[in-house]
Parts: C-alpha cells; sequence; structure tokens
C-alpha cells in the first residue's frame, strides 16, 4: 500500500512539473506594417486579430496567431486597402497565419508565416514579458514582399509603386 501510494503522489508531482497553461490574445493587442512607395511613407493597422499562445513552464511551446486581411486598413483610403488586400490575397488566403514551431533564448521565435497562401520559416527577435496571468510580446520584424512571391502594389499607372520591404511593428497581450 505504501509503494502504491509512494507512485501516486511521485506521477501527481511529474504532471504538475508539466503543466501547460493556455493564453488567448486580447484585444488590447496591437500590430502594424510600415512601407514605403515612390511617393510617401504609409502605416496600415490591423483591425482584427486572434490566437492563442500555450506555455510549458515559462516559456512558450504553441502559438497560433492570425491576422484578417480584410480588415488590415491604411489612414489613405479604400484605393489603398484594395490594392493592398488583392496583393495579399484576401479572395483565396483571408488570414495571415503564424505558427509557432520553437523558442530560441526566450526572446526568437522559430515559426511558419503564411502571407498571401505562401509559407516561410522566419525567425522573429522579440521581448516577451509575462506579469501575471499577461504575457506580452513586442518587437518588429522586416518581411520582403517577393520572399512570399507577393507584387508590390502600384497606382497611377505604374507611378507609384510600393517598396517591397516592409516592417511589422507588434505589441501581442496575450491573457489566461
Amino acid at each position: 500500500m505504501k509503494n502504491t501510494l509512494l507512485i501516486l503522489l511521485t506521477s501527481c508531482f511529474m504532471f504538475v512539473g508539466f503543466a501547460q497553461d493556455s493564453y488567448s490574445l486580447s484585444a488590447d493587442s496591437k500590430l502594424t506594417i510600415d512601407g514605403t512607395s515612390t511617393v510617401h511613407d504609409w502605416t496600415v493597422t490591423a483591425n482584427t486579430m486572434d490566437g492563442t499562445l500555450i506555455t510549458e513552464g515559462n516559456s512558450p511551446k504553441e502559438i497560433d496567431f492570425n491576422v484578417v486581411v480584410a480588415d488590415i486598413i491604411s489612414e489613405r483610403g479604400a484605393t489603398m486597402d484594395k490594392k493592398m488586400h488583392t496583393a495579399l490575397g484576401k479572395d483565396t488566403s483571408p488570414k495571415v497565419r503564424f505558427d509557432l514551431k520553437e523558442v530560441k533564448n526566450h526572446s526568437t521565435f522559430i515559426g511558419t508565416l503564411t502571407i498571401a497562401g505562401n509559407e516561410q520559416e522566419v525567425e522573429i527577435t522579440g521581448q516577451m514579458d509575462t506579469t501575471g496571468d499577461t504575457i506580452t510580446i513586442s518587437g518588429e520584424h522586416g518581411i520582403a514582399l517577393k520572399d512570399f512571391n507577393i507584387e508590390p502594389p502600384t497606382a497611377m499607372f505604374g507611378q507609384v509603386i510600393v517598396g517591397d520591404d516592409v516592417t511589422v511593428k507588434f505589441d501581442l497581450v496575450f491573457m489566461k
């Protein structure tokens, strides 16, 4: 009987050591994309995002993060939004997606980024802060549109051309 009790207690402590916690993306999260064109710099804002984060111990084990392409909006108006949505493949790939594969050094997130239906493995450096029931991941990451087979949008009969490089700035807040 003592051996059975000892085995049961040891098993419980092992499972507690491998406990996982689940977090959901908060509405306090922010994501913007900065870029250039032959005429002006621009910024667009992701207005609809969702995601989950699962930790094991103090480190993320899984991150599933999505941005709804149709709700990425600029301050420059509907024409720019339509061109951007077309370039991002809104009709065939309605979401931009990031799936975590591993975390290196508590600040480098390696995973698969899918934009316009094209996948790339990326290493995103960010800062992760844990406070109570909240995990915040913030930083910025440069993306070359050509790496995702995206043709930079143009306007005014090709006189305005979007630059190939954009910078994604993020402040993602996950809550239990």
